[in-house]
């Protein structure tokens, strides 16, 4: 999956953020999940862009809807 950029997130509606967020946190469970049975995760950078991400989505989720 890509990494979105600021723009592109503040594009999005509401469920698809939501839908989006979910997918993410997904695919971070996944990866997390396989470093700790390798104990190396094949791609670290991986990671710290899906957490990026997901706090990017949780941003703009607050300033849109609080």
């Amino acid at each position: 999956m890509a990494i979105l950029r600021a723009g592109e997130i503040r594009d999005m509606g509401r469920e698809e953020l939501q839908e989006k967020l979910s997918e993410l946190r997904m695919e971070l469970l996944t990866e997390r999940s396989k470093a700790a049975a390798v104990g190396v995760p094949e791609n670290p950078g991986r990671m710290r862009e899906l957490r990026r991400t997901i706090a990017r989505i949780l941003t703009v989720m607050k300033e849109k809807y609080s």
